[in-house]
């Protein structure tokens, strides 16, 4: 009996121990399992919660003129800002910030805002751009300024200010909704602050201008602070563009126009290279980059001559008397009349019940004579001859009424009518009065700037297809390689046709009593040969014409004046050049448009001279 205690004892050591080794070997099952069997799994999972893989934005591409003189380019971006576990009082600092440079109470909302829902540790960006002055100041008071640090980064800069906006566009920071559009959006896009093209050549070629973004490879504590830097990968630069326009001749073009709601255009007529397009009045594209005021916003959107438009690319307006070098190669082509068809202007033509006018009585006319004044009566009669379908074919041969996708945004296709289109539109017939109409440039016609000058140079290069482009390499997404040689097709006109109508335009400006005569370049190596065109945007009532048949301007609104137009190339003896100019507005080709022809065509020649 007095060895049952120990016994009872013994059996619960015993189970007491066996317990034990059984959780022991529970326990080394488990650390088996851990460490050898799912060892590597593990360890993975380690180095992803120690090690965070950032992406690195990489410098956006120089977007350049065809002389390599750069528009738009990277600058160092000075930005400071703020971290909240650092600071010692928010609303003192950012006083004392605002002493430095402006700070208004909508940026205070929103850092106060991202400070209360970031981290403590992660940067606020209290305001990028800084100049120099202000990093040193705040660099001289940072013993007073807890919490305040200084980054560096890049931004978007665009040297020539307004010229050359239109073309080169802008960049602005995503969108959600621009992100939410994307079926698979570039992680690029999401890094905070990172910009993308919004308008011009920034937008059209924004993936080649993007590049490839880097990585970098940094040690990460338990909440997120960053504990050194692993690894750094480099991206890939986006491609630097240059385009075919001359800088120089661009300042040149932009300052005839001066503050005039105008544009022109000027192009190769071999190569199709366009050496300028300006667009007046313009804009700086530096706002978009730094964040526009609604203020600035109102201003531009307010303006009645819309500085935000292309005017080359996306005005669209009536050719007026320009398209009167259609209805000539459209009646020639067709047998309709030859060059020594007559026609006895009296001043006025009666169309049915409805009589038409022409500006003069300039009596019998031939087709060159009918061209170099201007003869409404003579191109009465031979747009009523030849008909709508044959001219409006003949001016889409030219490229009048489509978009010639030279590679910005916004460009429009213009509107070259014909019967078939007014039935499909209208559900009415065509009607004799229209074709008078449209032998003057005026109804339903719409041209563009580049429309014309495309116009311009298929004629002044006897009818070869050539068509314009704006970017000296081709771009394919993030592709970038050269453009090759240009190749265009004759189009199948009839030289001699080609010529009488060229034979007409160098009678304009060159013969005493042509439109555009007053205008001419006085140099015979220079000289340029062109048409002038007034587009009515206005009908005239009683009351509104001189009794000599001019319109009193002066009692008109600007919005109801006549746009001034001129299409012209040079010079006369070997032509290599073709320009377009149209000025809203401006009252007549011959006062407005023609002058600024006559001057861009000269400074062009002189920079390019033909070789003797």
């Amino acid at each position: 009996m007095n060895d049952l205690p120990g016994k009872i004892i013994g059996r619960r050591a015993l189970l007491l121990a066996g317990g034990k080794g059984a959780l022991l070997a529970a326990l080394a099952g488990r650390l088996y399992y851990l460490q050898i069997d799912q060892g590597g799994k593990y360890s993975t999972l380690s180095d992803e919660n120690r090690i965070n893989l950032r992406l690195l934005a990489p410098s956006r591409g120089r977007i350049l003129d065809r002389h390599g003189t750069p528009m738009a380019v990277n600058e160092e971006n000075y930005r400071v800002q703020l971290i909240a576990e650092e600071l010692e009082d928010l609303g003192d600092t950012l006083d004392s910030l605002g002493a430095i440079f402006p700070l208004s109470e909508h940026d205070r909302i929103r850092i106060q805002r991202e400070i209360r829902h970031r981290r403590g540790f992660i940067p606020v960006t209290v305001r990028e751009n800084l100049s120099w002055e202000e990093v040193s100041r705040i660099e001289l008071n940072s013993p007073d300024l807890s919490g305040v640090v200084i980054d560096v980064g890049e931004t978007r800069a665009y040297p020539l200010v307004d010229l050359g906006a239109h073309l080169v566009g802008y960049v602005s920071p995503v969108t959600e909704a621009e992100l939410q559009r994307q079926a698979a959006p570039d992680p690029l896009l999401e890094l905070p602050g990172f910009r993308v093209g919004k308008a011009g050549i920034e937008k059209v070629c924004d993936l080649a201008l993007r590049g490839k973004g880097g990585t970098c490879q940094v040690e990460v504590n338990s909440v997120g602070r960053t504990i050194r830097e692993l690894k750094r990968e480099q991206g890939e630069a986006g491609a630097d563009l240059a385009l075919t326009i001359d800088l120089d001749l661009q300042k040149f073009a932009a300052g005839r126009l001066g503050d005039d709601s105008a544009s022109v255009v000027v192009m190769d007529i071999h190569s199709g290279e366009l050496l300028v397009m300006a667009s007046s009045p313009s804009f700086d594209p530096n706002a978009f980059n730094r964040g526009l005021s609604p203020e600035e916003w109102q201003d531009l959107s307010a303006n009645p001559r819309a500085p935000m438009t292309n005017k080359a690319v996306a005005g669209q307006y009536p050719p007026g008397s320009t398209f009167k070098t259609m209805v000539s190669l459209a009646a020639l082509e067709s047998g309709t009349i030859t060059p020594d068809h007559t026609v006895n202007c009296t001043g006025k033509t009666l169309v049915g019940n409805t009589v038409f006018y022409c500006d003069g009585r300039h009596g019998v006319k031939d087709l060159r004579g009918a061209l170099q004044v201007s003869c409404d009566s003579y191109f009465y009669d031979v747009a009523h001859r030849v008909g709508i379908d044959a001219i409006a074919a003949m001016a889409k041969r030219f490229g009048l009424g489509s978009s010639h996708d030279i590679g910005l945004p916004g460009e429009r296709a213009g509107l070259v009518p014909n019967r078939a289109w007014k039935r499909a539109t209208y559900g009415v017939s065509w009607t004799p009065g229209e074709d008078c109409n449209v032998g003057l440039g005026q109804g339903y016609l719409q041209v563009t700037p580049l429309q014309l000058a495309v116009m311009a140079a298929r004629l002044a290069n006897g009818g070869v297809a050539v068509r314009p482009h704006l970017t000296r390499d081709l771009v394919d997404g993030h592709e970038v390689r050269p453009r090759p040689a240009p190749s265009f097709e004759p189009m199948g006109l009839s030289r001699q046709a080609v010529e009488v109508v060229m034979d007409g335009m160098d009678a304009v400006t060159n013969q005493p009593g042509g439109t555009a005569y007053a205008a001419r370049i006085a140099d015979p190596a220079l000289a340029m040969g062109g048409k002038t065109g007034t587009a009515q945007v206005h009908h005239l009532g009683v009351g509104e014409h001189k009794i000599e048949g001019g319109r009193r301007y002066d009692q008109l609104p600007w919005r109801m004046r006549d746009h001034g137009l001129f299409i012209g190339f040079a010079p006369v003896s070997a032509p290599r050049f073709a320009c377009a100019v149209v000025v809203e507005h401006g009252g007549s080709g011959v006062g407005a448009a023609a002058p600024i022809a006559r001057d861009v065509l000269t400074e062009v020649q002189k920079r390019y001279p033909i070789a003797t």
